[in-house]
């Protein structure tokens, strides 16, 4: 039997587990990035463990979140990642280079090789042939530090493309199509692996606008294959010399098969507040809107821009409509300018960002009260814009282009007749904003430089033998990370200072809960269902584990956010009934008797007393053996610092 892209490259990098679904499985990884508002905390976790290099073939740290800079504290952290980075072997992307997985792709992806890296959005490397997995900081540290990453043995989709989108149909439309099928928690354990003829008419920037957002389906990854069509875009880059032709056997098996006929699919957007509550631009009808913006990592590449200033050029954007443009890195703006482009976009009236993250995340733009902005982007949380009632909606570049200029939501076919657009033969290609690291020689000359808003990590503690706890939360289902860390221009800057983040738990829900829990001292949050879908944010994590949260007892979690509660020594607790989550309410005393004696034995159905009701509750706790060890230690750090002391 044949073996799937998914299973050839996690086979050659397999160094723990049984090869079989459902196992646990370590694999090497070859690549890292980090970005700065999961990156200073990953690095003090990576200083924590005492390795004075980095072991991977390639990591990178990137600036690209926390840009806005209204006060000391995210010129700090810059700083700080500068010289860590310097120190110990990582390449320092500069504020301005561009977003992390713009710049990767372009400049440092490699068909065949594993790529972790602390940001949800990092499986956009699959758009040339990598396995690429968001994770969080701490276990982008142990990778760093020469450690497998963990996974369970993914179940494997094949997506099979046939047909060629139609004229103004795009990428985006694509992979809206597949998050209307399948959900915003139907990848959770899965790879999305893209096959048939239809993905040859898909240049890279449109496959990885698909395996970008491949991370709103909760999934592992998402894949294509290394064809032609990555050759011509690594010559365009320089980068020829790393490109290996990668496929699927004909006869590989897969768990699921999903057929998308690409010339069948139209303008689609995402209504609020859910990347897949999806419905047809035409469905929607002449909406008026308030705002577009135009960027995020899944949507700035120049093919993107290319298109969107062919739809302004000559046009005024409406006098009732904000348009803002962020190209996704300094070459894709610096080509802009060099075509004219650029000058296209300023003339009809677009407000042009720097080469950031910048609204996707919070950090300005932020619509007006109850405004409907058209975004390019992967999320449409409630709150994540920095409006509380904001209505945002995601969409195509294209859509987003044609509908600032008439000030209503509109569906780009028609403009008629749609130009070819070509990747150029050749990238302007200017390193000057990625700064190499120190040699081996130098690297003790290197000096940490840390700020004042720099807290060192959490303290933590093994596993207790008993838990005894008020519920200081309960909420529902699909609680993103948005939720429990919020991000925005206020909130991001203390993502290097856990006490003073804290603040800010929950408080989306609850305004009440970090104070409240802290007062508590020992607690246990209870939720719904895809529990903690969204961001790869440890923060998620580190905030509930400063305010004294033991434990988080939901009807399902999602993977990251499972796997970062872990790391922290969080329990991750799952009702065996999903019925029984009505059975316990906020305030009520709860009691895990004999909880380190059941998880050494090995035990993975507890019983949960509520006391204030006087019933029992039994709660699956699944870890594996290594899993296992990582709570009983307290936390991936200490059980990192104990493996490397053994």
């Amino acid at each position: 039997m044949g073996l799937t892209l998914t299973e050839k490259i996690l086979k050659s990098h397999l160094v723990d587990g049984e090869f079989k679904k459902g196992a646990e499985i370590g694999i090497k990884i070859d690549q890292t990035l980090t970005q700065d508002a999961t990156g200073t905390m990953a690095y003090l976790e990576y200083e924590a463990m005492g390795v004075p290099r980095v072991k991977t073939e390639r990591s990178v740290a990137y600036i690209d979140h926390n840009t806005l800079q209204s006060g000391f504290e995210n010129a700090d952290d810059h700083r700080f990642i500068g010289s860590v980075a310097k120190k110990h072997g990582i390449y320092f992307s500069r504020p301005g280079n561009g977003i992390c997985h713009q710049v990767h792709l372009e400049r440092f992806g490699v068909p065949g090789k594993t790529l972790i890296g602390s940001d949800s959005h990092t499986p956009t490397g699959g758009g040339i042939g990598m396995i690429a997995i968001g994770a969080g900081g701490l276990d982008v540290a142990v990778a760093m530090g020469g450690g497998a990453y963990y996974i369970t043995y993914p179940k494997i989709v094949k997506v099979n493309l046939t047909g060629r989108l139609s004229p103004w149909v795009a990428a985006k439309d694509v992979i809206l199509e597949v998050l209307r099928r399948l959900s915003v928690k139907g990848g959770v354990g899965k790879v999305i692996e893209y096959t048939g003829v239809g993905v040859k008419t898909l240049s890279v920037p449109e496959r990885a606008t698909i395996t970008n957002m491949g991370a709103e389906l909760g999934a592992t990854t998402s894949i294509f294959p290394s064809d032609e069509i990555t050759l011509e875009f690594l010559k365009a880059q320089n980068r020829a010399d790393v490109f290996t032709e990668l496929s699927a056997d004909e006869d590989a098996q897969y768990d699921e098969i999903i057929d998308i006929d690409l010339s069948a699919l139209v303008p689609l957007t995402a209504c609020p507040h859910s990347p897949d509550n999806v419905k047809t631009v035409e469905e929607l009808g002449a909406m008026k809107i308030d705002q577009v913006c135009i960027g995020s990592c899944t949507n700035s590449s120049l093919m993107d821009m290319l298109k969107v200033a062919h739809i302004l050029k000559g046009k005024t954007v409406h006098p009732d409509v904000s348009l803002a443009i962020a190209p996704g890195s300094k070459q894709v703006l610096n080509m802009l300018a060099k075509n004219g482009a650029l000058s296209v976009m300023i003339d009809a009236g677009a407000r042009i960002l720097e080469s950031a993250c910048g609204p996707c995340i919070g950090m300005g733009q932020s619509p007006n009260s109850g405004g409907i902005s058209l975004r390019t982007f992967n999320r449409n949380f409630e709150g994540r814009s920095g409006t509380k009632d904001g209505q945002i909606y995601l969409v195509s570049p294209e859509v987003a282009a044609v509908s600032a200029i008439n000030g209503y939501l509109t569906d780009p076919r028609t403009l008629g007749d749609m130009p070819e657009f070509k990747l150029p033969e050749v990238f302007e290609i200017n390193d000057n904003m990625i700064v190499p690291p120190a040699s081996a020689e130098e690297m003790d000359k290197v000096e940490i430089l840390r700020g004042p808003n720099i807290k060192p990590f959490p303290k933590t503690e093994p596993l207790s033998d008993t838990i005894h706890a008020a519920c200081s939360l309960k909420v529902g289902d699909n609680i993103t990370t948005d939720h429990i860390m919020p991000a925005g221009a206020k909130i991001l800057p203390l993502r290097s200072n856990i006490p003073a983040i804290s603040k800010h738990c929950f408080t989306v829900c609850d305004e009440d809960f970090p104070e409240r829990a802290l007062t508590l001292k020992r607690s246990i949050i209870v939720g719904g269902a895809n529990y903690g879908q969204g961001s790869s944010r440890e923060h998620a994590a580190l905030a509930p584990l400063y305010l004294g949260v033991k434990a988080v007892l939901v009807k399902s979690f999602a993977r990251i956010h499972r796997a970062n509660l872990i790391n922290a020594g969080i329990l991750p607790l799952t009702f065996v009934n999903e019925n029984d989550y009505e059975k316990i309410g906020q305030g009520d005393d709860l009691l895990l008797e004999d909880v380190r004696q059941n998880i050494i034995d090995g035990k993975q159905e507890l019983t949960l007393v509520n006391k204030t009701k006087g019933i029992e509750i039994p709660v699956l706790c699944e870890l594996s053996g290594r899993t296992k060890d990582i709570i009983l230690a307290g936390g991936l750090l200490d059980y990192t610092r104990e493996s490397l002391n053994r």
